[in-house]
C-alpha cells in the first residue's frame, strides 16, 4: 500500500494540474478523508462499549442459568411423585 502526505499528492498534482486546482483537489480529498474517519468512528465499538456488552451478556446467562435449574427441579420433584404415586397405585391392587 503507498502512502502518500498531502505535501506530496499536492506536489504531484500540482505538475499536471496546476496549484489552484491541485490545492482545492487535495482539500476535497482530505474534506472526504476526514469524513468518512469521522463516520466510521460512530460505528465502531469501543472498548468501554464491548465492557458493557460483555458484563450485560454475562448476567444475561447467569440468571437464564438460574432459571433453567430452577424449572429442572420443579420437572424432577414433578417427576418423583408421579413416579411414586404409580407405585403407590399399584401397590394398593
Amino acid at each position: 500500500m503507498i502512502v502518500a502526505s498531502d505535501l506530496q499528492l499536492f506536489k504531484i498534482l500540482k505538475e499536471r494540474l496546476g496549484e489552484k486546482e491541485a490545492e482545492s483537489l487535495v482539500s476535497f480529498v482530505d474534506a472526504k478523508l476526514k469524513e468518512n474517519n469521522d463516520a466510521n468512528l460512530k460505528i465502531l465499538a469501543t472498548r468501554e462499549d464491548l465492557k458493557e456488552e460483555i458484563g450485560a451478556t454475562k448476567v444475561l446467562i447467569a440468571n437464564t442459568k438460574a432459571e433453567l435449574i430452577k424449572w429442572m427441579f420443579i420437572f424432577w420433584v414433578g417427576q418423583v411423585a408421579v413416579t411414586f404415586g404409580f407405585i403407590l397405585l399399584f401397590l394398593k391392587r
